[in-house]
């Protein structure tokens, strides 16, 4: 097998990321096949890439004929190369969302793993066909990386959502929140989570704060728990700083 330039390999699993996978490495210059379907045994492929859901990397893994040469990897953020013996093994998650309508990786993050050397210049060579950029995480530290970016992209969504069914009972569109949702995330990435950080807690404006919780509670009741847990963590991100200023960008209609 020549490791200096990206190999060839099938792809396991016709689900999303599957799908936008084998598009994606062909226009990258790795000829990619499949996807195939649950059962397939790797014949005539000297890398196979499972992408399907983590209760089944197991099973598909076993489903593949041991060789010599022959390294299997997976596209799981939380699961670890074990889920994989007796293969030499590797791993590639891709950080970022794919949709239904399929996905770009060009400059998306991109996190590797393997059991070996070949393995892990196997994902390396995939990633760099992909145009992403990689990572090394290790296994212990799986779950903790895969929580961090659940949190990152899955609970922002349910956040977003929240804000969304608050924001109906007033006849608005959520149209009305996206310019928001965009500067705020721009300013994370750029400045961190305590400069980004604007609004009435950061200034310590409490009666706000508590207008606010009294008309969530009065509309969408089933929405305070998760005010109110918002609002704690608020309070200690914005105290972090040990009493010094957080600087906060004021500008018109800033919230």
């Amino acid at each position: 097998m020549n490791l200096t330039t990206p190999p060839g390999c099938a792809i396991v699993g016709a689900g999303r990321l599957g799908t936008a996978l084998t598009a994606a490495l062909r226009a990258g210059g790795v000829p990619a096949a499949g996807p195939f379907g649950r059962g397939f045994d790797g014949g005539g492929h000297d890398v196979v890439l499972l992408c399907v859901p983590d209760a089944r990397i197991a099973e598909a893994a076993a489903a593949i004929t041991p060789r010599d040469g022959l390294r299997v990897g997976h596209t799981s953020g939380a699961t670890g190369l074990s889920a994989l013996a007796p293969h030499a093994a590797f791993s590639l998650h891709p950080l970022m969302t794919v949709p239904r309508e399929g996905a770009c990786f060009t400059e998306a993050a991109c996190v590797i793993a393997g059991t070996d050397d070949a393995g892990r210049q196997i994902a390396r060579g995939l990633a760099a066909a992909l145009g992403m950029t990689v990572t090394v995480i290790a296994d212990e530290d799986r779950a903790a990386y895969h929580a961090a970016a659940c949190i990152a992209s899955n609970f922002l969504v349910t956040v977003q959502d929240a804000a969304e069914q608050l924001l109906e009972t007033t006849g608005a569109s959520r149209d009305l929140l996206v310019p928001l949702v965009k500067a705020t995330v721009e300013n994370w990435a750029r400045d961190g989570a305590g400069a980004a950080l604007t609004g009435p807690i950061v200034r310590g404006d409490e009666a706000t704060v508590t207008r606010q919780r009294a008309v969530v509670a009065a509309r969408t009741p089933e929405l305070l728990v998760l005010f109110d847990v918002l609002a704690d963590r608020t309070r200690a991100l914005a105290g972090r700083h040990d009493g010094a200023p957080i600087p906060v960008r004021v500008a018109a209609g800033a919230v």
